[in-house]
């Protein structure tokens, strides 16, 4: 037995007794012989608790935290500002420490929390219902086409392309599960044509999937197509950036019947890309569908102010055949934290932020625009985000590793390569901008994507992910 091993031979020849096998090979016997690796695994020799502690050290010596560099990271998770609040209530034990709160018998303050959270959520999207958080975006987007199935009994979901791909290929993945069939509605200057949508969309559609601003950082006419959607009854959905909301129409006033969305800009950072949080807002005719919980307002027998889960429509709380989901935790904390952010920015504080990152958008777009060989993908109106073709002196496309390795190495995460998910354009690049990166940080950004295309386009002989692997 090693101190990784639990069981020692004597214990695993009882167990296989009990099972009723004489030995290991025996019991995955049912395992087709071709399948199986018949030899040990190519395992280095042991290694010590220091060594081990070398090496882990060694290797997360090779990750960059975001605040070391200047970060233009986005695709849906931000390297925002965390006022100093967030850490000071959050991390009081009361909130820090307690089980997940799922029972009816969650403490009065947690359950205010998620009612002050649904009650925020609900004035930023637009509509009246929110439920209490969820795992995350793309999580959100695929219990919304449930909701959308369950309630139209139609099987098509139609998404935009400028819906997140991650979302996209979640609804592939649940839609398996579900019975229904995915349609994607090609983007045309960056934006949904809403001509695509009526074209793509009939009958049998049970929701169509937009996201505001979308993936490639263009705002949508989400009113014209979100009519183009309800043509023949489908539901819209759209997928949202919180923050860009502060200056954008919310869904429920431009006709979507559920808005859902990604929030870790509110309160919670990067952290590796986790945890973070969902949230899930409709109107009140779909309120019995809603995923997970909902905390409402009450009063007791003394008259006094209080808190109560109204609603909870996980399979173990309720018949199986009525649950809407089977989530069996809850990312109360990280919502707490967006709840605290967007206390502390209050009204007037949050829509100041959306205006910041608007004029900072419309700078970096001037300033990349600038640079030769860099072309925006499209006009679009821009929140937060825009996205980019770079292209090499002779009019191809670039190593956009190379790229990427070219601004690290002067401290600059330049953003994200997107060539995999949009083939259509020239090594294309999503940069985003966040409360951190002001004009001089877009200045140096540019001046490093200048440098690499000056240089004459070097190739990296080995680039950062070739390093990682």
């Amino acid at each position: 037995m090693t101190r990784y091993t639990a069981t020692t031979d004597s214990e695993q020849a009882a167990m296989l007794s009990a099972i009723g096998v004489d030995s290991v090979e025996q019991l995955f016997e049912d395992i087709p012989a071709d399948l199986r690796l018949q030899r040990p695994l190519d395992l280095s020799a042991g290694l010590s608790e220091a060594e081990v502690f070398d090496r882990l050290a060694s290797l997360a010596s090779r990750n960059v935290h975001a605040d070391a560099e200047i970060t233009f990271l986005g695709a849906g998770m931000y390297d925002s500002y965390v006022p100093a609040i967030v850490d000071a209530i959050t991390q009081r034990s009361e909130f820090l420490t307690p089980y997940t709160p799922y029972q009816p018998e969650v403490s009065q303050g947690g359950l205010q929390v998620m009612f002050e959270f649904q009650t925020a959520m609900s004035e930023i999207t637009g509509l009246p219902v929110s439920n209490a958080a969820l795992y995350e975006g793309p999580s959100t987007v695929a219990a919304a086409a449930y909701l959308a199935l369950a309630a139209t009994g139609r099987t098509k979901l139609v998404a935009s392309r400028g819906l997140h791909p991650h979302s996209r290929e979640t609804l592939r993945t649940y839609g398996a599960g579900y019975g229904s069939h995915l349609v994607e509605v090609e983007v045309e200057g960056g934006t949904t044509e809403p001509a695509a949508v009526a074209e793509a969309t009939d009958e049998d559609t049970a929701a169509v999937f937009i996201q505001q601003p979308n993936f490639l950082g263009a705002v949508e006419d989400v009113e014209e197509l979100a009519a183009k959607a309800k043509e023949h009854g489908a539901l819209v959905v759209v997928a949202c950036d919180p923050i860009a909301l502060s200056v954008l129409r919310p869904p429920g006033e431009c006709g979507a019947d559920i808005a859902v969305g990604e929030g870790q800009p509110l309160g919670n950072r990067l952290d590796f890309g986790g945890p973070s949080f969902g949230f899930f807002c409709t109107t009140e005719e779909h309120i019995r569908r809603i995923p997970g919980r909902i905390a409402g307002e009450t009063v007791d027998v003394d008259g006094r102010r209080g808190f109560v889960l109204a609603l909870q429509t996980r399979e173990q709380h309720i018949r199986r055949e009525k649950a809407t989901h089977n989530i069996c935790t809850a990312q109360a904390l990280n919502a707490l934290a967006g709840m605290v952010h967007l206390a502390w920015l209050g009204k007037q504080g949050f829509v100041e932020l959306g205006e910041i990152l608007v004029r900072r958008t419309a700078y970096a777009r001037s300033a990349l625009a600038e640079v030769t060989g860099i072309e925006l993908i499209h006009e679009a109106p821009a929140v937060r985000e825009l996205a980019v073709s770079v292209s090499s002196p002779d009019g191809n496309g670039v190593d956009t590793d190379a790229l990427l390795d070219h601004c690290a190495s002067r401290g600059i995460a330049a953003g994200v390569p997107i060539g995999h998910e949009y083939p259509e354009y020239r090594s294309p690049l999503l940069i985003a901008l966040s409360e951190r990166t002001g004009r001089p940080e877009i200045d140096r950004l540019a001046d490093a994507l200048a440098e690499f295309l000056d240089a004459g386009v070097p190739h990296a002989a080995t680039s950062r992910r070739e390093v990682a692997a």
